[in-house]
């Protein structure tokens, strides 16, 4: 069942979306449904049914940006009507002296596959296409921010949200708005991750930081991502007013989204802001974690600490789980080891990534936390 973009808080005692009472709540971004999307690498990135709505070269290192349409099953046509009444309900609420006989239409959803080089996944979100009655052709997408395909982001937020809340920071207040909480997302994709967290955290303020305007455009235009959030490199909205159909899709969420294109490590240098929570997941066309994101010399790392909240700040890294199944020393590898195979450089980015958040024997990082999530 599709479910509107709202916080956690409004989940007790909400009313569902579907007329028809329900037993369960399907997760629309469970692994199960991956079949639909999965797809082939050949020919374009496309398998089955799927059709690229967007094909560009990257001049950042990312080779050749797709987008690859793929048709989804759920929700269901039967609830259509149900989504198309919330909308509605939204537009009555924000302009109370809007027309009576505006009606809002579903035209369908689909998955939406982000590709460099026609090979690997980026990202995967579900979009819905909607419109207005009295603007039949302005059909706008909406990326469904309850819907986390890929498996490793649901093991980034539940790690960084665990660990906020060992450190006593106050989550409660956060998910219902009556507290901040500073979230740092470095590397975009198609955007599921920080729209996910705005969506159900009222409290959250994002910043998310993407080097290649390409990837930007694309989660824009293809996938459904908030425009509203982009911002110029002076700080500003590069929309200086949300239209009307971003502002009922939206409501807000869209208002605590600050999405800049920059270098990460141009942005941690310029930047002061304190941040609560930090997520990386940075790859390039040749799905490579860039090197000065890790390397223990790296001004980006010094930069970094200084922006993690001393005393419950936490830093998410994704990684590819990319190793031979040989030693450094030639000999195999344990059983755990291939039952964990982070990669070669797991253990010395991981080491870097811990000397500069907690320090090196420093009590002024003490409560400070890291953690690695495999990518799958």
């Amino acid at each position: 069942m599709w479910r509107a973009a709202r916080s956690v808080c409004s989940f007790r005692g909400a009313r569902r979306l579907s007329a028809a009472a329900r037993r369960r709540i399907d997760d629309e971004g469970d692994w199960f449904y991956s079949s639909e999307w999965w797809g082939s690498t050949a020919a374009g990135g496309g398998g089955g049914d799927g059709h690229t709505v967007l094909r560009a070269t990257s001049d950042r290192g990312n080779g050749v940006v797709s987008v690859v349409a793929f048709p989804s099953s759920r929700p269901n046509v039967v609830y259509w009507s149900s989504v198309e009444n919330w909308l509605l309900q939204r537009y009555a609420d924000i302009y109370p002296r809007s027309d009576p006989n505006e009606r809002f239409r579903v035209l369908g959803y689909q998955w939406r596959v982000l590709r460099f080089n026609d090979d690997t996944r980026q990202s995967t979100v579900k979009i819905m296409a909607t419109y207005r009655e009295s603007e039949p052709h302005s059909v706008r997408f909406m990326q469904q921010a309850n819907c986390l395909a890929v498996p490793y982001l649901k093991s980034m937020v539940s790690a960084g949200l665990a660990t906020l809340a060992s450190s006593d920071f106050d989550l409660g207040d956060v998910l219902c708005g009556n507290k901040p909480m500073n979230i740092l997302c470095i590397g975009h994709g198609g955007g599921s991750l920080p729209l996910f967290l705005a969506s159900k955290i009222q409290g959250a303020i994002i910043d998310i930081v993407e080097i290649d305007p390409l990837v930007i455009s694309a989660s824009i235009q293809a996938m459904g991502f908030p425009a509203f959030s982009v911002l110029t490199p002076s700080g500003d909205r590069a929309i200086s007013k949300p239209d009307l159909m971003d502002e009922v899709m939206w409501k807000g969420v869209h208002e605590r989204l600050h999405l800049l294109e920059s270098d990460a490590e141009k942005f941690v240098h310029e930047n002061k802001k304190l941040y609560d929570l930090v997520f990386i997941d940075a790859y390039d066309g040749d799905d490579i974690f860039p090197r000065k994101l890790w390397d223990p010399d790296s001004p980006f790392l010094r930069a970094l600490s200084n922006q993690l909240h001393s005393e419950h700040g936490a830093v998410v890294v994704n990684l590819h789980s990319d190793a031979d199944l040989l030693s450094p020393d030639g000999s195999p590898l344990s059983v755990l080891q291939q039952l964990w195979p982070m990669g070669k450089h797991v253990s010395s980015i991981a080491q870097a990534y811990k000397d500069a958040v907690v320090g090196r024997g420093s009590s002024h990082r003490a409560h400070g936390e890291m953690l690695i999530s495999r990518r799958l």
